[in-house]
């Protein structure tokens, strides 16, 4: 059995990530999992231990970071998310191609822990595509947007850090476009292999 890839896709706020990843995660020749996060936030109702992340206190995130168990970690509104490495390390030993969906600064530190982590950006046509649609969800105050855009100008300019860039102009063009190149990254592990 070949071990698995693992996969990196970022992407700046509102470029569809999650629209593009759901048209292609699903496809059985693609043998793609989520890996589960640890986080220091409370589990909200209907969430399981596990399933959404792992729940652990700020200490015990502390130790894992120190310990070096974590592939990736980022602090968001006073919590703390992170990959634990052991359970990638897992999937890809059965042969899974674990999917992460991170930043920018956690796929620098991916990169660091694993040289070879196909890194994929999903960039939108153009700024003012990617203003429209952060617009368009009509759910953020006038200075979050312009930090959001702030913030998404200072990631394309990161891009040159992945080893694909994909445009999202069409969703199903793109899902297509990345599901072809990690079946092509799954034959060259084979042959490699072998």
């Amino acid at each position: 059995m070949n071990r698995g890839l693992l996969i990196v896709i970022s992407g700046p706020s509102g470029v569809g990530k999650g629209t593009v990843i759901n048209e292609f995660k699903n496809r059985p020749e693609l043998k793609l999992v989520f890996s589960v996060s640890m986080t220091t936030r409370e589990k909200r109702p209907g969430e399981e231990e596990g399933v959404n992340y792992y729940y652990v206190t700020k200490e015990e995130f502390e130790k894992a970071q120190e310990a070096g168990e974590l592939l990736e970690s980022a602090e968001f509104v006073g919590n703390w998310y992170g990959t634990p490495l052991k359970e990638v390390e897992r999937l890809r030993d059965e042969g899974k191609n674990v999917l992460l969906e991170i930043d920018v600064q956690g796929c620098r530190q991916v990169k660091k822990k694993v040289p070879d982590a196909l890194t994929i950006f999903i960039v939108p046509p153009n700024m003012e595509e990617l203003e429209k649609r952060i617009r368009g969800r009509r759910t953020e105050a006038e200075e979050i947007i312009q930090e959001r855009l702030a913030k998404a100008a200072r990631e394309m300019e990161m891009t040159n850090e992945y080893k694909y860039v994909i445009c999202n102009d069409d969703v199903k063009l793109a899902a297509d476009i990345i599901s072809v190149i990690i079946s092509r990254h799954m034959e060259r592990n084979a042959e490699l292999s072998e």
